[in-house]
């Protein structure tokens, strides 16, 4: 499991690689701070390398979302993983984030 953070175009991209679970959710929650204080046009979390994401990480993510307040909706998710979205289907996120199965549906380089 890895966390990393880049810049791509005018969006924020966070990485979250492997099993994300409670070992990695601290890191994923100071990430998805770091990356929103930069005050992105959009704030990605991309989990197309991830194999398997529990309930801390989704709760890491709803809480990004809320702390972005009105700009709740730069927040997009990228996962092509049918199990992960399967997770997110069952919870309802699926009807809360933007979700979309490939970086490049959601950045542009510049």
């Amino acid at each position: 499991m890895s966390i990393s953070t880049r810049r791509i175009g005018d969006a924020s991209v966070v990485t979250a690689s492997g099993e994300l679970d409670l070992e990695i959710v601290d890191q994923l929650r100071a990430c998805l701070r770091e990356a929103a204080s930069t005050d992105p046009e959009r704030l990605v979390v991309d989990l197309t390398t991830a194999t398997f994401v529990d309930s801390t990480i989704l709760g890491a993510l709803v809480g990004a979302r809320n702390e972005l307040g009105p700009n709740a909706d730069r927040l997009r998710i990228v996962c092509s993983n049918p199990a992960i979205l399967k997770t997110f289907q069952v919870t309802g996120l699926d009807q809360v984030f933007a979700i979309r199965p490939a970086l490049t549906d959601v950045v542009r380089p510049t």
